[in-house]
């Protein structure tokens, strides 16, 4: 959430500045404060009234409007903002950024501001790929700008290819991401999430109903802390989140062996995944044709134990264990976290509503190596990865 934060968004002249509407909307939702400036090309587009009625604030536009409240309005505005979004963000704007040309309301506000600065470009192709603004983005980078960077797609012009704005949705994330205190900046976190797949024929597998949604909520909050991530994911419907390097695998063998290769530079490993404990002894290489009267027997083989395998082999990493139960759960997880070698084991039963897989929710109980346990109520698990990485925080220090 954003609640309490104030964002200053400069709206530029771009057919993108439709989204920049969805932009307001959905950064109020997350309760931040938000005031709008736009350049005299932007109105053409969209009528100040309507971000003003979306954001709740006077939207500004020019340079010697009456004052209001006999502030300085572009000094007022530039001290009031903690983070200033520009979006979209033309290539003329852009231009202006980094040279210090303040000719409108929105460049005289940028010139003045004490706070953090993040522009989503918005272009032809052909502008955003010219040598001059690249150049231009290369140099504000280094200055320490944020850039949501544009993607791929049809754009206004007809033209497909680089320059369509960032998706208002995915900007609300990287706004997030620069609000959020780098408190593991340094730390390598190597996370694995989703279920795994074992093959019995070209069409059949064995696997199970472990969505990633847990794992991919830890990964996202450590990128956002700053951490150095690794996502290991079995198969899942959730996109690869940016920021991290995401390394897909499909068996349990495979996340052993990407584990392995990536556990000795890791600082903090979180074993978040549910990997399947057999797998089938014999693959046949051609579906197994079914026949009337005859039942099917598959022999199961043990799939090697990633967590206790690699809590024995740890040194100073700090390692997070999980364990969905059907019943006797702090037996589990108690006998879990010693076998293992887990500092601590967040523990949740799957026949309680809320708390099994697939959703977006789970009822946890933590068992802490140093012999704590903490119950914790329903909640979203986006809200459970905060608890579970500031944890990890507090072991680190102790």
């Amino acid at each position: 959430m954003l609640t309490g934060k104030r964002i200053l968004l400069g709206v530029t002249g771009g057919i993108a500045c439709y989204k920049s509407v969805d932009l307001v909307s959905r950064l109020k939702k997350q309760g931040a404060e938000v005031k709008v400036v736009m350049t005299d090309a932007a109105c053409e587009f969209v009528s100040p009234i309507t971000f003003q009625t979306l954001s709740g604030n006077v939207v500004h536009t020019k340079m010697f409007d009456q004052l209001f409240n006999m502030d300085v309005e572009h000094i007022s505005l530039a001290k009031w903002a903690d983070l200033i979004v520009v979006a979209p963000a033309t290539a003329n704007t852009i231009a202006k950024i980094r040279y210090g040309i303040a000719d409108n309301m929105l460049t005289t506000v940028l010139q003045a501001r004490r706070c953090p600065l993040a522009i989503a470009p918005a272009m032809n192709t052909a502008m955003y790929e010219s040598k001059q603004t690249q150049e231009n983005m290369k140099a504000l980078k280094e200055e320490g700008v944020h850039f949501f960077d544009p993607c791929d797609g049809l754009l206004a012009c007809g033209d497909v290819g680089a320059g369509k704005m960032m998706e208002p949705v995915d900007m609300v994330e990287r706004i997030r991401y620069v609000f959020t205190e780098k408190t593991l900046a340094g730390k390598k976190v190597v996370i694995t999430a989703g279920p795994t797949l074992e093959r019995i024929d070209p069409v059949r597998f064995v696997s199970n109903h472990s969505s990633g949604k847990m794992g991919y909520s830890i990964a996202e909050l450590a990128r956002n802390r700053g951490a150095d991530v690794t996502l290991i994911s079995g198969p899942t419907k959730l996109e690869a989140p940016w920021g991290m390097k995401v390394i897909p695998v499909e068996s349990t063998l495979e996340m052993f062996a990407t584990v392995e290769k990536e556990f000795d530079s890791a600082d903090i490993l979180v074993k978040s995944a549910a990997p399947s404990d057999f797998r089938p002894a014999h693959y046949t290489d051609e579906k197994i044709k079914k026949k009337e009267k005859d039942s099917l027997t598959i022999e199961l083989t043990p799939n090697p134990d990633i967590a206790k395998h690699f809590g024995k082999l740890k040194k100073n990493q700090f390692i997070v264990g999980f364990a969905a139960e059907s019943h006797m759960l702090e037996e589990h997880a108690q006998r879990k976290l010693k076998e293992k070698g887990f500092d601590f084991i967040v523990a949740n039963n799957i026949t309680q509503e809320g708390a099994g897989f697939k959703g977006d929710t789970n009822i946890v109980k933590i068992f802490h190596k140093e012999g704590w346990q903490k119950d914790y109520p329903m909640m979203a698990k986006t809200e459970l990865a905060k608890v579970i990485l500031d944890l990890v925080e507090e072991g680190l220090k102790s």
